[in-house]
């Protein structure tokens, strides 16, 4: 069976900048520290729309605005960190929070795809989210996809 595929990149120059920790971590991970995160996005179908299109790239306004909403300077905390009580008194004077269920780019991958995957569904049964693939920075990425 062959798709088309199309692959969507929104790179570390656009800016996502957050901090997170990894509080069960034994190294330096546990402490707060930041990257400008670059997520990859991959959609496929089995045939091409009415455009000759899998998607038209200028469709992914509706991540453009989730992304910045969820990650553009963001502090981004576990919702079982031991120290969330505390960090949360930073919100709105100092940081803005975002607390979330799990602290990786896998966690953040995973995320992303399954909000991809409950918009576009909406929008046609033939297309498919492949994979999201959420770097920190060139040397260190993670993908989740449901193959």
């Amino acid at each position: 069976m062959n798709k088309y595929k199309v692959t969507k990149k929104f790179g570390h120059d656009r800016g996502y900048s957050c901090a997170f920790r990894q509080w069960k971590a034994q190294s330096d991970c546990k402490y707060l520290h930041g990257y400008s995160l670059a997520f990859e996005i991959t959609l496929c179908s089995e045939k091409l729309n009415e455009h000759n299109w899998v998607y038209d790239f200028g469709d992914f306004e509706f991540l453009k605005t989730w992304l910045k909403d969820n990650f553009d300077h963001k502090l981004i905390v576990a919702e079982d960190d031991p120290e969330l009580e505390l960090i949360m008194k930073l919100d709105k004077s100092m940081a803005n929070i975002n607390v979330v269920s799990k602290i990786s780019c896998e966690a953040f991958a995973k995320m992303t795809f399954e909000f991809i995957e409950n918009h576009i569904k909406t929008l046609s049964d033939e297309l498919t989210v492949e994979y999201v693939t959420v770097s920190e920075h060139q040397a260190n990425s993670a993908t989740y996809s449901k193959k």
